[in-house]
């Protein structure tokens, strides 16, 4: 293959492009992790991440990919043959799902149509069902990354609530944490999963969960096998800023400098900037004659975006074409969705540039492979954008 001059544009839903800085910083020479120089790196990114959780309780940090941090989550909480509500709201939720049934649990899966969150309503009424207390957790995808769909975390809280049912309540926020609004403890979360390589905008390699002290206690009698994954042993050497077997340290650098730039910006700001691209995407989406795979407006991820193809047109072939014309790699359709969607990734260090770069391809993209797409959706995303900054240069005007 001849080489393509510029940047590649990596605009997959994760992992996500990572900044110079954090890249940077990865680059330190290897501490010591035993030694002092370990201790305050170690209580920084701790500290740090309880503010991207919104939580005043214990954040663990684990070596491993997001699938590490959803079985941690379970290992630590659940006994075998207990049994957990869990809902289908795309390939991720199904793969959480199997991986309860691998453990020994007992999941029941409430059937979605992988174009909606989670319902609430169809939650607690499981719940109220479940007199005798069966259900010992409910598991949610907070935003599930097949789709684009996003599910509202503080009404399934309401309903849990409503429900008066004590099931622990766990969420996984993969895609979303660093990118979309998540409360932990405002949402009566009791263990919330998280990776590095989205929002936090690292390479895979870190995950998390976020802890209540309902998990906590639930932990100290929960009967599933763990040793790796074992809070305890974490919660206990972290107190003095070090991890009970060697951690990912050259990793923990980058999230350092990365939860620097969450903080310079502001959280409240990231996450506008995430909802600006995901509209003015959208826009673009409509501009274009094509679908928006999320079909409740109040669901729509900022994430990401899911377009369904026109009928006899795959997603992968035109996936294809951009990347061989453009350098530029989009999202696939997953098990369901195969062939039927592709994704942009519009979240971590991404801003306007950038996105109307990542839409301008596409556009051309879609012509090339003879889709029947209008041009109309750059310019419309575009606009979109303009509008969006027209208010902060009138207030500059007016000082």
């Amino acid at each position: 293959m001849s080489r393509h001059a510029g940047r590649h544009f990596l605009q997959i839903p994760g992992p996500t492009n990572v900044p110079d800085r954090v890249l940077r910083a990865i680059d330190f020479p290897t501490m010591d992790h035993r030694g002092p120089d370990f201790a305050p790196l170690g209580k920084e990114v701790l500290e740090g991440m309880k503010r991207v959780f919104k939580t005043k309780s214990h954040v663990v940090i684990y070596p491993a990919s997001g699938t590490g941090a959803w079985e941690a989550a379970l290992a630590n909480t659940l006994s075998p043959g207990d049994k957990v509500l869990m809902y289908e709201t795309g390939h991720f939720a199904a793969l959480w799902q199997k991986m309860a049934r691998r453990l020994g649990l007992e999941p029941e899966f409430i059937a979605g149509d992988w174009r909606s969150g989670a319902d609430p309503a169809a939650i607690e009424k499981r719940l109220r069902e479940d007199r005798g207390g069966e259900l010992k957790a409910v598991c949610v995808v907070h935003n599930e990354t097949s789709t684009g769909v996003t599910s509202r975390i503080g009404e399934v809280r309401k309903a849990i609530d409503a429900a008066k049912h004590p099931a622990l309540y766990i969420v996984d926020t993969i895609s979303s944490l660093g990118s979309i609004d998540y409360r932990h403890d405002e949402w009566g979360v009791d263990v919330t999963v998280g990776g590095s390589q989205k929002g936090l905008m690292l390479p895979p390699g870190l995950s998390f969960n976020a802890v209540s002290k309902k998990a906590l206690a639930a932990s100290r009698s929960a009967k599933l096998p763990r040793s790796f994954w074992d809070w305890e042993e974490m919660i206990a050497a972290n107190k003095d800023g070090y991890f009970p077997y060697t951690p990912a340290t050259n990793l923990l650098y980058g999230l350092r400098e990365s939860l620097r730039m969450l903080d310079e910006e502001g959280l409240d700001n990231v996450f506008a900037r995430h909802q600006r691209h995901a509209e003015a995407t959208r826009r673009a989406v409509r501009g274009w004659g094509l679908e928006v795979l999320a079909k409740n407006p109040a669901e729509y991820s900022a994430s990401l975006t899911a377009v369904l193809m026109p009928e006899g047109h795959g997603a992968d072939r035109l996936r294809k074409i951009i990347l061989d014309e453009f350098d530029m790699s989009l999202g696939t359709g997953l098990t369901k969705l195969a062939g039927r969607v592709f994704r942009i990734g519009h979240l971590g260090d991404f801003n306007d540039l950038t996105l109307l770069g990542t839409l301008a391809g596409v556009e051309m993209g879609l012509e090339l492979a003879g889709v029947p797409a209008k041009k109309e959706g750059v310019q419309a995303a575009m606009q979109y954008l303009v509008e969006a900054h027209a208010p902060r240069q009138e207030k500059r005007a007016a000082a």
